[in-house]
């Protein structure tokens, strides 16, 4: 399965979609608005200033928001203590339940400002800044320095450490639009010690907290240095451990996620905590985790695809393709995949615009689990009827995907993934006389892999991320960005850029091999190839390669049974082609963790999963509790 001069990739078709009748009348016939009408898409809503009353969440809940995003990057715990002690109240109104979700701050950098308190406890700043294009504007590193209309101190003191001339910074509001007049881009004209003296490419009115993006100079690979902010700050881990203890924390949103690594750290640190059950979403905001993307699948339990800062790190031609390809990863292994920024304009007005609904159910179509509203509910002014647009938009939407063409499509990646497993195991097998002369990932004859099916699609990951970050842990010191600055001058990239992506790539070492295997490995976790043979049989894989074996390998090809799906997804997608065939109203779930309602919605059935969670006791050495409640 092994050839000459061809770079492993996986191909994957697009999601389709089914128009019963092409009689243009039905479709422009009004949809009908129905309260608690059911929405197979989720919609998680930001809470702040706008959505702080029980009543607005009574409103917001009715009309379809089914977790409530908390941000830690703005607002004070007592601020967002109270929030949720409202939210729990109109929970017990409606009878309706909503999950809980931590952002944090993570490596975000901010200006620093004053700010004042609102009589509700929400921090704002009171004098906007007006910025004129051509305008000269100095972000200084010192922390003595006081904020003014052309002078604004960051909150990292080494970001002069990781610009160049010529870089470009983007400077915006707070979950701002981005098109909006508080979204500023300043062109490096210079770096004196501690200060970067910028132009103004634009005019804008700066208000509310700024926040900094240093954005990537390169248009195919990773030159910029990565700031060594730790992956949470010490916010950040005061709210999740004391809002943790008060209330049920469903998941975290894990900012700014770099590496696999990144969602492991993560895991020790909830788990510390006791929030065993908390999962944890990978934030994709940069070109690294792009890069990344593979690893941090794997490790993740869902993705969010911060559009917003994404949008900034890659070329605007690329982000509709950047998308559509972060979905069908998340699709084929069945974690749930969120996207940001769907209608930035129903901040301030009560109907988005026509390109911001048409995103939406593209984006559905393509396979979107749920949509993730920042500004529009946080501070607009018709956060209610952000909600109930979004969800009557993602119901017309759900109401022509091809259910039928989604199921084949992932039956069918199933079962290339017996090939898969043979295929890597022999060429294991045959890679392993010739380990020795393999170094630094590279074969010794530059020859590329081409392995088949689902483990192409990720064969470039490897046990470690090939994109570094310029830390190696949260206790990284700022030596670590100044070391790494020398390097700024060399226009070929840092050592893990994409260059050495694309080798890694070519590659047909045993290190692509071994990629194969975490693949194939990752598959098995989350339902794809079986956990009993082809399972089983990987840590055999593995094993007979580490061990110096040669020749041949445990799971060489032969005729034994490799089943390509393991008995719980087999339940699975067999409950979603029977409740298709009979036309069933409802699937209902019984489940501990929730996997099982996790790999029946990976196949979209077109009725609902009602999932019955069947509570555990579990004792954690000094008291008992319930998990799954």
């Amino acid at each position: 399965m092994m050839g000459s001069g061809k770079r492993l990739s996986f191909g994957t078709k697009a999601k389709q979609h089914f128009f019963k009748s092409l009689n243009l009348q039905e479709c422009i016939e009004p949809a009908g608005k129905r309260e608690g009408l059911f929405t197979a898409t989720k919609l998680v809503c930001s809470l702040g200033p706008s959505s702080h009353s029980v009543a607005v969440l009574e409103a917001m809940l009715r009309a379809g928001m089914v977790a409530a995003r908390i941000d830690l990057t703005w607002g004070g715990l007592d601020f967002h203590r109270a929030t949720l002690v409202a939210l729990n109240q109109a929970m017990v109104n409606t009878k309706k339940l909503c999950a809980v979700i931590l952002d944090t701050l993570g490596r975000e950098i901010m200006v620093r400002r004053p700010c004042e308190f609102c009589p509700d406890g929400w921090p704002a700043h009171p004098d906007p800044v007006d910025v004129a294009a051509g305008q000269t504007i100095t972000l200084t590193t010192c922390a003595d320095v006081d904020a003014t209309a052309d002078v604004w101190p960051v909150t990292y003191p080494h970001l002069h450490a990781m610009v160049d001339e010529g870089d470009t910074i983007y400077i915006g509001r707070y979950l701002g639009a981005g098109s909006d007049s508080a979204s500023l881009y300043l062109t490096v004209q210079r770096v004196e010690d501690g200060d970067i003296i910028c132009k103004a490419q634009n005019g804008a009115v700066m208000d509310g907290l700024m926040t900094v993006f240093h954005m990537e100079r390169s248009t195919d690979s990773l030159h910029n240095l990565q700031n060594n902010l730790p992956l949470f700050s010490e916010y950040d881990m005061q709210a999740i451990a004391a809002l943790g203890r008060e209330f049920e924390v469903d998941c975290i949103n894990l900012a700014y996620t770099r590496t696999r690594e990144d969602l492991r750290d993560a895991r020790l640190f909830l788990d510390s905590l006791g929030l065993m059950t908390t999962r944890v979403m990978a934030k994709v905001e940069t070109r690294q985790s792009l890069l990344n993307f593979r690893g941090i699948l794997a490790a993740a339990d869902g993705i969010v695809i911060s559009r917003g800062n994404i949008g900034l790190d890659i070329a605007p031609e690329k982000m509709a393709l950047v998308q559509k390809q972060l979905i069908s990863h998340c699709n084929l292994l069945g974690k749930p995949v969120l996207i940001t920024r769907v209608v930035d304009s129903m901040t301030t007005n009560p109907r988005p615009t026509r390109a911001e609904a048409t995103d939406i159910a593209n984006a559905v179509l393509d396979g979107v689990d749920g949509i993730l509203l920042g500004a529009e509910t946080l501070r607009g002014c018709y956060p209610v009827e952000a909600v109930a647009t979004i969800a009557e938009i993602c119901r017309v939407a759900e109401s022509v995907f091809d259910h039928t063409s989604h199921y084949d499509h992932l039956m069918s990646a199933a079962e290339e993934m017996e090939e898969v497993v043979r295929a890597a195991a022999s060429s294991m097998a045959a890679a392993g006389g010739r380990r020795s002369a393999t170094a630094a990932g590279h074969s010794a004859d530059g020859s590329a892999g081409g392995l088949r099916g689902v483990a192409a699609a990720h064969a470039a990951e490897v046990d470690d991320d090939m994109i570094p970050s310029s830390n190696g842990s949260p206790a990284a010191s700022a030596a670590d960005v100044q070391g790494l600055s020398a390097a700024k001058g060399s226009k070929t990239g840092l050592p893990g850029s994409f260059t050495n992506l694309q080798g890694l790539m070519q590659s047909s070492s045993y290190a692509s091999l071994q990629a194969a295997y975490q693949e194939v490995h990752s598959f098995a976790v989350f339902g794809g190839a079986g956990s009993h043979s082809v399972g089983g049989g990987l840590q055999s894989m593995k094993g007979s390669t580490s061990g110096g074996t040669q020749g041949k390998s445990s799971l060489a090809p032969r005729d034994a049974d490799l089943p390509f799906m393991n008995m719980l997804e087999s339940l699975a997608s067999s409950a979603v082609r029977a409740a298709g065939k009979v036309q069933a109203d409802l699937i209902i779930v019984y489940t501990a963790t929730g996997r099982t309602a996790q790999l029946v919605a990976k196949y979209r059935p077109p009725m609902p999963i009602l999932t019955l969670v069947v509570p555990r006791l579990v004792n954690d050495g000094i008291r008992w509790r319930l998990e799954g409640k």
